[in-house]
């Protein structure tokens, strides 16, 4: 894992701005595999790393595209950036597809906790840890990764077919940019100030009515945090007009509230949908790529590991 490690931080020396990512030696990417078993068009990327030396086991993330609930897909440039990434430093790195649209929740969610059990099903052809597991996303994506991180056993959003007795739980969550209350998400002006309006999901009914407070309850990230929750690194811009910063803000302090271990980095001249690496196709104030390393190694490594 060090060595992973050390070869995607000199990586940062060398990659050129707006170049396709390039996988490392060893590495490799296989494309639409089925997980949502027959009906579902939905499929997945798996992202695998140089194979670990003998008798070692490979950490994993679960990678969830943004789009509003209602678009988006795994192809984004964004999520080819931030998979090779981790597969550089040795992750295997799943990017994943889900419901979208009208009534697409709570499917949207237990397709992403429907990704986490078939990565565990799949560990042993993959060289990965079980036990060593976190999930990741951008915008809805983000929320969506709040959600599984925060929500794991909880009946009524965990997946009843596909996997039965396979966990979803996850060790870490990255949430970049994503929605962590709909009840108090706020539109935002061109130079970023939040205002006080309110900001509905869209002009599509993914949830539902935005009177449907119950809906909107159980949909919030916050809402769901308590002591031994997954720690969480949130990545946002100070100039982000989609999804108001106040909103990782407030992520933050609910978090440290209850005692759940998180990080917080505002990314200055930053707006939606960066990767870790540019936004607009220009590089961003801080390269993030050794941030969320330093996350990942510290919360995915071995337990009892010092």
């Amino acid at each position: 894992m060090k060595s992973c490690l050390l070869f995607a931080l000199m990586m940062l020396a060398v990659s050129a701005m707006g170049a396709e990512p390039v996988l490392a030696p060893g590495a490799k990417i296989t494309t639409n595999v089925a997980f949502l078993g027959a009906g579902r068009a939905e499929k997945l990327d798996v992202y695998l790393p140089a194979p670990p030396s003998s008798g070692k086991l490979s950490p994993a993330v679960v990678w969830i595209h943004g789009g509003g609930w209602a678009g988006g897909t795994r192809a984004e440039a964004r999520a080819k950036e931030i998979c090779t990434t981790l597969a550089n430093a040795g992750y295997v790195a799943l990017n994943v597809d889900y419901k979208l649209g009208a009534g697409a929740w709570p499917t949207n969610l237990l397709d992403c906790k429907n990704a986490v059990r078939f990565l565990r099903t799949r560990a042993a052809e993959w060289r990965v840890d079980s036990d060593r597991i976190g999930v990741a996303g951008g915008s809805a994506g983000g929320h969506l990764a709040l959600m599984v991180g925060y929500t794991a056993g909880l009946p009524e959003l965990e997946p009843d077919a596909l996997y039965p007795g396979v966990s979803s739980a996850v060790r870490a969550v990255i949430d970049m940019y994503g929605v962590s209350d709909l009840r108090t998400r706020r539109e935002v002006m061109a130079d970023g100030a939040v205002t006080e309006n309110f900001r509905a999901v869209g002009p599509v009914s993914v949830f539902g009515s935005a009177d449907n407070a119950a809906v909107y309850r159980l949909a919030s990230p916050v809402t769901h945090i308590r002591a031994g929750i997954p720690p969480t690194l949130m990545l946002h811009g100070d100039k982000d007009t989609t999804v108001d910063l106040r909103q990782s803000q407030d992520l933050a302090a609910a978090l440290a509230k209850a005692g759940v271990r998180h990080e917080l980095v505002v990314v200055p001249g930053a707006g939606h949908t960066f990767d870790f690496e540019s936004w607009g196709k220009k590089p961003l104030a801080r390269d993030l790529r050794p941030v969320a390393l330093a996350f990942l190694e510290k919360h995915l490594a071995p337990r009892g590991a010092k």
